[in-house]
Formats: C-alpha cells, structure tokens, sequence
C-alpha cells in the first residue's frame, strides 16, 4: 500500500507501471560478463547494445514526474 510521512499519503502504486527500457539489454550484459567471469572484453556486442538503448533513452523529450520530495515538500508548506 501507500507510506505516510508526517500526515502525507504517498501512493506508491502510482509509480509501480513505469516502463522500465533497457532491461534485456541490461541483463544481457551481466549474464555474458557472469559467464565471462568479468572479462568484459568479451561482451563488447552486450555492451554496445546497451549503450545504444541508453543513448535512445536520454534523447527523448520526456516530461519529468518531479521529484517524490519536492512533492512532499510542497504539499507540507501547503501550497499548490
């Protein structure tokens, strides 16, 4: 469910269904360095494709959720 902090009701729920990209690329790179022992020469491909979704990440205009605390904050002071 939700936390209280102070008489504020944060829903964590509400931030449970962001998308998560990247993920298989990610995991991809720590099986092959898990195999690999850490040699992370041999999972060049891993590591580019990684890179490449991360790069793709950061150019999107996205519109922030703010901060979880400048949320709180604002909400204590009482203004909107």
């Amino acid at each position: 469910m939700g936390r209280k902090a102070d008489g504020l009701y944060v829903n964590t729920k509400k931030f449970g269904g962001l998308a998560k990209p990247c993920v298989k690329e990610m995991i991809s790179l720590l099986n092959c360095m898990s195999v690999n022992k850490l040699q992370d020469q041999k999972c060049g491909r891993q590591k580019e494709l990684l890179s490449a979704c991360m790069e793709a990440q950061m150019s999107k205009n996205r519109r922030s959720l703010g901060s979880i605390n400048y949320h709180l904050q604002r909400l204590n002071r009482g203004g909107k």
